[in-house]
């Protein structure tokens, strides 16, 4: 089968399933506007659509082709998770991102693989857009979400958009900021240092010393990245004396855990993510073993960094062995999740409920960082802290990475999407069919267009 013979059966498929197109309003109001065009963005589209919410608008602030990190700062080899999991396909085959790789390699090809390359998955995503003829406008930021007489105005510099829902698909980085800690931010200029979401000049760092702070998956890409660009050392540094081994999302994907996690109680989703957030996610083995072979390559364990100093061109870091030079450094720590670090939330975020304001974790596992995450509905939706907020906030919804805590994995990695987007879709359409029930009912109880024309002989 050829790519061509595959978009002729998605086409099939779509027909058959009685799947429509999307539709431009023509009173200007979209019933749903997704901030953010990479795959949650586009998979939400999608799962609207057959719900037959076809008034859609997807918006992105990267340029056509670049949404998401798959190309800008994704600096992995391929994806982490196992290639036979599905994702934004909602169980249509032709859709699935096997059946794109078989049409171009063949079943053979498929077999030849271990995991999903990360450059192929972003053109999986671009042909899925095309094929499900997404509207998705490029080069349009954000910058503000405000509440408008049951509306909401999405403003993005000078344009404006109308729409009765909203959803936010803003990925890992959407539900707050990606975080550089004050001990690098406070002692070096911005020329120093770059965080692993930041584009980073690689020709300009060529045999250079470079360092990088964390032990996650990502240090160890940007690592490997570094050193196929022609840095000449790169040396990450981890505090724990030795790297995580147990990835608790292998199991979470193997026993239903994923699906099934927002039917906990409180304390016990709090309980999960405490652990989670303990246990790091470790880097696969093949991302692992291609940086460790790389020459130049060093790794510091048990060496958490106690002072950085501008020394000269470049900077100066001291562990607890010793003081190392490096001409520029990567923070790869993570982020901060918090409604208030988001400016296009900037209205409503004090109205925003978080988990602090519902339940008070034991003195053993309390996290600040999990306390400040949003307390969503189970279907995404934020809540409020008083009615007034709780109206406010009414048809706006956190499908990126501030659900963890109250939705679980199921929108913040890859592997949940298959159960979290039918459950936002469902949502919306559910509320998009109360707010006009008044309507839909009067029209039923009126409704006496007769059927059965015959006549018996």
């Amino acid at each position: 089968m050829s790519l061509a013979d595959l978009n002729a059966r998605v086409r099939h498929d779509l027909a058959t399933l009685n799947i429509g197109a999307f539709a431009e309003p023509s009173d200007g109001i979209y019933d749903v506007i997704i901030v953010g065009g990479g795959q949650s963005g586009l998979g939400a589209a999608f799962g609207l659509l057959r719900e037959r919410v076809s008034q859609v608008l997807v918006l992105d602030e990267n340029p056509a082709g670049y949404e998401g990190p798959w190309e800008t700062y994704a600096r992995m080899v391929t994806l982490r998770t196992p290639k036979h999991l599905t994702a934004i396909d909602f169980a249509m085959p032709s859709l699935t991102f096997r059946a794109f790789w078989e049409a171009q390699h063949g079943s053979e090809g498929w077999e030849a693989i271990d995991k999903i390359p990360r450059g192929d998955w972003m053109a999986y995503l671009r042909w899925y857009r095309e094929i499900l003829n997404i509207p998705l406008r490029n080069d349009t930021r954000v910058d503000l979400v405000e509440p408008a007489d049951g509306l909401y105005v999405v403003r993005a510099g000078t344009q404006r958009f109308k729409a009765r829902k909203v959803v936010l698909a803003t990925g890992i980085q959407g539900g707050g900021e990606w975080h550089v800690p004050p001990l690098i931010a406070d002692a070096l200029p911005p020329h120093l240092y770059a965080h692993t979401s930041q584009p980073i000049d690689f020709a300009a760092l060529q045999g250079k010393r470079i360092a990088i702070l964390g032990g996650g998956a990502s240090a160890f890409d940007n690592a490997h990245h570094a050193l196929t660009e022609g840095v000449a050392e790169a040396h990450v540094f981890v505090r724990r004396n030795t790297l995580p081994t147990v990835n608790p999302i292998r199991h979470m994907e193997a026993a239903g855990f994923i699906a099934r996690f927002p039917a906990l109680n409180d304390a016990d989703k709090y309980a999960v993510m405490s652990s989670f957030f303990q246990r790091n996610q470790p880097p696969t083995n093949d991302t692992f073993a291609r940086a460790a072979a790389m020459p130049g390559f060093h790794l510091h364990l048990g060496a958490p960094w106690h002072a950085v100093e501008h020394t000269g061109d470049g900077a100066t870091v001291t562990t607890l062995q010793g003081r190392h030079d490096f001409d520029f450094l990567i923070v790869s720590t993570g982020l901060i999740t918090d409604p208030a670090l988001r400016l296009e939330l900037r209205l409503v975020e004090s109205g925003i409920r978080r988990w602090k304001d519902v339940y008070a974790a034991p003195d053993d596992i309390a996290n600040d960082l999990i306390d400040n995450h949003p307390y969503l509905s189970p279907g995404f939706a934020f809540t409020g802290r008083t009615p007034s907020d709780e109206a406010k906030l009414r048809g706006l919804y956190a499908f990126n990475y501030s659900a963890l805590i109250s939705c679980g994995l199921s929108a913040s990695a890859l592997s949940g999407l298959k159960y979290a987007l039918p459950k936002l879709a469902s949502g919306i359409a559910d509320d998009l069919f109360r707010d006009d029930s008044a309507g839909k009912l009067a029209a039923y109880y009126a409704y006496d267009e007769p059927e059965f024309t015959g006549v018996a002989s």
